[in-house]
């Protein structure tokens, strides 16, 4: 279901492009590839094109698109490169071509998608990237609006009239609203369907968005039900996930890192050191994730603290780690995203109480095959779990697979697991750590209590407290140094 904003008042494809082409300050190229040969249709139909539109083309043959564009690594058409070859190449040649002398007044822009549609054998196949290159002023520098989209319906036509008018959408948000990027977010499903075209990687770069945290468009996407999953980098840019995890070995570890302490640390370095050792793993071709759920990221009111989010962001980032936010509560929902991906190998770090959870019936009541059908998406993958233990106090036992509480109805599956080691434990763990819980370091932060730097990792006590982080509070010894 997409969230959308109720002041919001959809205009219809026709009269976006009347406004752009009525514009006459406004002059581009548009350079279509594969599905997306429909966006220009609706300028050329609005009227008025002609003084707002240089040229239109379309490279339909691979070699011309080659010859134009030049080769992509593994000789792709329908990747990011080569919707960044097309933008700076068409964008060029308005440059080249078009003499400021006779145009001192035109903002250029070039708008331009590589998409492949899905068929009938591979319904959900289908995907595309768009993107705009444009300028605010006629002497500004340029602005960069990319997006990624996934088409979910068969019918070839169905695709094409909802990738040009998503196309559309694009262009008039990026040169009407760049002021304002939630509007460029909000306009993009104006008449289109979330079941046809799912957005699953958006980028805002350029002055114009000087502002934007382009991590806070991922938490978007996701928070509108535009998409259920979206990747970032430790450089904080937006990736694609059918760029980031092809093929690869995958490593997830799901967790709230409110902040990170040295128990996340702890399991994943562990987790890490025994994955790496598997036979069906690549070490080179490996992609460590850091998943937050949404559900996570919701305050007691309901709503998503943005703020909250970007500080766990900041330190996942400064750590070097590549974090990805889904809306699955799941584990079998998460396993059959990276399906989509990869057929190697992957690894769940978990810990022993979120097992309890992965057994416990009551999550699977909505399937018609009950836990069953959820344990055959998960096990029926390469997948392997890795359990890393709990201890609530000092006092306790350790709680390991070996004694953890299981329904005596569920004990064969899952000694049947256990004996196939689908799920095994991390048996490495650093016992000094157990007791470090996220939930209570957050407190103390709050609080403005000393003691939780020794829980967390080295540099990341200096980060929360150098930028304020999760609402920190100075202890009052620290605040009498800083009078001092």
């Amino acid at each position: 279901m997409i969230v959308q904003d109720h002041h919001h008042v959809p205009l219809s494809p026709a009269q976006k492009a009347r406004r752009i082409n009525m514009d006459s300050d406004l002059y581009g190229t548009f350079a279509e590839i594969g599905v997306g040969q429909e966006t220009v249709r609706h300028f050329f139909r609005a009227g008025g094109a002609s003084q707002t539109i240089a040229k239109a083309m379309s490279a339909y043959d691979k070699d011309f698109s080659n010859a134009i564009y030049g080769k992509e690594p593994g000789n792709r058409f329908v990747c990011e490169s080569r919707l960044m070859n097309m933008l700076r190449h068409e964008y060029g040649l308005i440059k080249e071509r078009l003499s400021r002398a006779d145009h001192p007044t035109k903002k250029f822009f070039t708008f331009a998608n590589t998409v492949a549609g899905s068929t009938f054998e591979r319904p959900h196949s289908g995907h595309g990237w768009i993107g705009v290159r444009f300028q605010t002023a006629p002497d500004a520098p340029t602005n960069d609006v990319i997006i990624h989209v996934r088409l979910h319906d068969p019918d070839i036509s169905l695709q094409q009239e909802s990738i040009g008018v998503m196309g559309v959408n694009l262009l008039h948000g990026c040169l009407m609203h760049h002021g304002d990027p939630q509007t460029i977010m909000t306009a993009l499903y104006d008449n289109v369907s979330r079941h046809v075209v799912e957005v699953d990687m958006v980028q805002m770069n350029g002055p114009a968005f000087a502002t934007v945290d382009n991590r806070l468009l991922s938490l978007q996407l996701v928070k509108r039900g535009y998409t259920d999953a979206v990747l970032f980098g430790p450089d904080g840019q937006n990736l694609q996930a059918s760029e980031a995890l092809y093929k690869k070995n995958i490593l997830a570890i799901r967790g709230s890192f409110r902040p990170v302490t040295k128990v996340n640390i702890d399991m994943i370095m562990n987790g890490y050191n025994m994955f790496i050792k598997e036979q069906r793993v690549d070490r080179q071709n490996l992609q460590v994730l850091f998943e937050i759920t949404l559900n996570n990221l919701r305050a007691d009111t309901g709503d998503v603290d943005e703020k909250d989010f970007i500080d766990r962001a900041d330190i996942l980032c400064s750590l070097g780690q590549t974090v990805l936010i889904s809306n699955y509560q799941e584990y079998y929902k998460l396993v059959e995203y990276f399906s989509r991906y990869t057929k190697a190998r992957m690894g769940i770090i978990l810990g022993v109480n979120n097992l309890i959870d992965v057994f416990d019936e009551k999550y699977y009541r909505h399937l018609n095959g009950g836990m069953l059908e959820a344990f055959g998406i998960l096990f029926t993958r390469d997948l392997k779990i890795y359990v890393y233990p709990s201890r609530a106090s000092e006092n306790e036992e350790i709680m390991t697979t070996a004694n953890m509480p299981v329904h005596p109805r569920l004990q064969p599956l899952y000694d049947y697991l256990l004996f196939n080691k689908r799920i095994v434990d991390i048996n490495t763990f650093d016992p000094n750590v157990l007791h470090i819980f996220s939930k209570q370091v957050l407190d103390l932060i709050r609080q403005g209590k000393g003691g939780w730097e020794a829980l967390v990792p080295p540099y990341v006590d200096n980060m929360i407290k150098d930028n304020r982080l999760f609402g920190y509070l100075p202890s009052n010894k620290e605040a009498g140094m800083a009078k001092a």
